[in-house]
């Protein structure tokens, strides 16, 4: 792939103010603060002015200074966190306008001036399901990554797979559980497992990282499974274990129209002692894992998963990047997930199968802030 292929060359461009936007209420408020430092060290400060702000654990948008962002490491002991300094962050106030605002704690008030595009480096609730990207249509200020509609309805497994699933894509056998369901019917959890194959994976319907999410093999582990799964949302899937290798592809949103773009080589997650891909080693290096990049699979498979995935990207409403995870079967592959705002650290999957592919880390970033400036309006 060459320069040209993702976009102007450098020189041609006018410097543009970015906001680095992060943290969040979610309970992956943590990996967005690394994955946040990644991205903030590798930007090209050539064409790209940076503000960060944070989002405090309770909601609260604050600015923050570069520097602070360098301790921001994955630590099993203590991830990090933004904190509260006082300050606050306000939004444009209209369509007419794209510079933000800044309240100091000493009622100081000033203006950061013309923002041209936000990236939003939030994981789930509150961040990668639409709801800040509303907020950003509602004034017109561009920003990296799926509109609401896209990222509304990839966090939510059970809408997502229904639409996929129903487009001729195909995902793994499942079965959607509220809370109040199971409350108001306790004796529903000796049928939830009705027309499923085990090992069973109980998941939160609109939660990440494998955050609260369990593997079962018998009846007598839905209880325990169940509560966890609750502990982070109210919606819960059951969903039957697929056989098949575990393989992740990136996709790009495409340019002036264009189809999206899948990355030209595939990752394999290559369990050797571990169950499944859990929190602790996405993130933290548990053992029992090991990650193949590229991956060994035949030309022919490699087409098939790079169609599903650019079929899949376009039904859900993507836009500008995804990682899509797929379980690789005797069949073809089988469509797990799609993540509108995957890991984005160096060593995340999603930078690195584009890395493999030919375009690096800093120039990803670059592709992605064009992309979210040549987007069209929603309406």
């Amino acid at each position: 792939m060459t320069e040209n292929e993702f976009g102007p060359e450098a020189a041609v461009r006018a410097k543009r103010t970015l906001v680095l936007l992060f943290g969040g209420r979610s309970s992956e408020h943590g990996i967005s603060c690394v994955t946040a430092a990644g991205v903030l060290h590798a930007i090209d400060r050539e064409l790209f002015d940076v503000i960060p702000v944070g989002i405090t654990k309770h909601g609260a948008t604050v600015l923050m200074r570069e520097d602070e962002l360098d301790g921001y490491r994955l630590d099993a002991a203590a991830l990090p966190e933004v904190l509260d300094n006082g300050t606050r962050v306000l939004w444009p106030a209209s369509t007419e306008t794209r510079s933000l605002t800044v309240i100091h704690s000493d009622g100081d008030i000033r203006s950061l001036g013309h923002v041209d595009a936000v990236l939003p480096m939030l994981h789930g609730p509150y961040g990668e399901d639409g709801t800040i990207q509303g907020l950003f249509d509602l004034v017109d200020l561009p920003y990296v990554g799926s509109g609401v509609l896209g990222s509304a309805l990839c966090m939510d497994k059970h809408a997502v797979k229904t639409v996929l699933s129903e487009a001729g894509i195909p995902v793994a056998p499942w079965r959607m559980i509220t809370q109040g369901e199971l409350d108001r019917d306790p004796s529903l959890i000796s049928s939830l497992d009705e027309g499923l194959s085990y090992p069973l994976f109980v998941k939160p319907a609109r939660a990440g990282s494998s955050v609260g999410v369990s593997r079962v093999t018998g009846p007598e582990g839905l209880p325990a499974a169940l509560e966890l799964a609750f502990a982070e949302d109210r919606m819960v899937l059951v969903e039957s274990g697929v056989v098949g290798r575990e393989i992740e592809i990136a996709v790009l949103g495409g340019r002036d129209g264009g189809a999206p773009r899948a990355s030209t080589v595939v990752g394999e997650i290559v369990f050797t002692g571990r169950e499944f891909y859990d929190f602790e080693a996405k993130y933290l290096g548990a053992a029992g894992v090991e990650l193949e990049l590229p991956a060994s699979v035949t030309e022919a498979e490699l087409a098939a998963i790079g169609d599903a995935a650019v079929r899949a990207f376009e039904v859900a409403q993507c836009d500008g990047l995804a990682r899509i995870d797929f379980f690789l079967t005797d069949d073809g592959p089988v469509l797990n997930e799609i993540n509108t705002m995957p890991g984005f650290t160096p060593i995340s999957m999603y930078p690195r199968l584009w890395e493999e592919s030919g375009l690096g880390y800093t120039e990803l970033i670059t592709e992605l802030v064009e992309l979210a400036l040549a987007k069209r309006p929603a309406y």
